[in-house]
């Protein structure tokens, strides 16, 4: 709606993961590093956690556009909330094996035969897991058993990779997935962007549909957004979206303090500091004063 407004080619706040939009923090270069690094040196088991919003789907977004150029074969889970039997449904499913597949049996001898023919070829093959902290303990020792296939001379089979909140992490402590624990060879950690990062964030993604040194957000409202958002990528995104709305309905190509009031109300944001600062504004307008006053 408010493209032609702003002169922008495209919407640069897209809830939706999109690799073309990554912002290559340090942070987000390592974990992309590590991914393609655990797949190519077939390293097994590699977990990729963080909070929610902080761009692990858009890091697995990335991993596919790679594997896809590099010809790798590769099953994405993105439905976590599976029985074993749908879990090995959807492999059969995105490996497009060739079998009975709603039979674990076929589906497992079918596999093993792909994995097998790919190792032949100096291929390799991997599983990635969205949203892992959801799996239930019987599919996660089914992925534990999956990564059981090797060769001595070749190494792992099948590269797999988990992806999910930090409570994955804490389920991967239980004493009874200590055999899975034990054969995860990368971690891979997302934290909320630094106040810096926030702001190179914004620029990026207003560069990317077609702004160059933008003068939309000033700097100090960058800093703002950073306060409330917490560097959580996706929630920067919703309310730097929100506040180009509000800008284009005002006829106006600077967002203010005000515009990210309102779109802090609607969105029910809490941040450090702000029951403080509503209370004070509340006893200000209960004392009956004006700012001139």
């Amino acid at each position: 709606m408010y493209n032609g407004f702003f002169g922008l080619k495209e919407n640069p706040f897209n809830l939706s993961p999109d690799p073309s939009f990554l912002y290559r923090s340090p942070q987000h270069e390592e974990a992309l590093a590590n991914l393609i690094y655990g797949v190519q040196s077939r390293k097994g088991f590699i977990v990729l956690t963080g909070e929610v919003g902080t761009g692990k789907t858009t890091m697995l977004e990335c991993l596919r556009d790679y594997l896809e150029q590099a010809g790798v074969e590769f099953a994405f889970i993105f439905n976590s909330r599976i029985t074993s039997e749908q879990f090995f449904e959807m492999i059969a499913y995105d490996l497009d094996l060739r079998c009975q597949r709603n039979s674990k049996t076929e589906v497992l001898f079918a596999l093993n035969q792909l994995l097998i023919q790919q190792a032949n070829e100096g291929r390799t093959s991997v599983l990635i897991v969205d949203e892992a902290h959801n799996l239930e303990w019987d599919v996660l020792e089914e992925i534990r058993l999956l990564g059981n296939l090797e060769n001595p001379r070749i190494g792992k089979l099948l590269q797999i990779i988990l992806s999910g909140q930090p409570e994955l992490d804490r389920k991967l402590d239980a004493p009874n997935l200590r055999q899975l624990k034990q054969r995860i060879v990368l971690r891979c950690g997302l934290q909320p962007l630094t106040l810096k990062e926030s702001s190179e964030y914004i620029d990026s993604r207003l560069v990317h549909a077609g702004i160059e040194n933008q003068t939309i957000f000033p700097e100090p409202l960058l800093a703002e957004i950073h306060l409330r958002t917490q560097g959580i990528p996706r929630l920067i995104n919703a309310v730097c979206d929100n506040m180009l709305l509000a800008a284009f309905a005002e006829e106006t190509k600077v967002c203010t303090v005000e515009m990210l009031d309102e779109v802090s109300k609607d969105m029910r944001l809490e941040w450090p500091g702000r029951r403080n600062r509503v209370r004070g504004q509340s006893e200000f307008e209960a004392s009956g004063l004006s700012q001139g006053d």
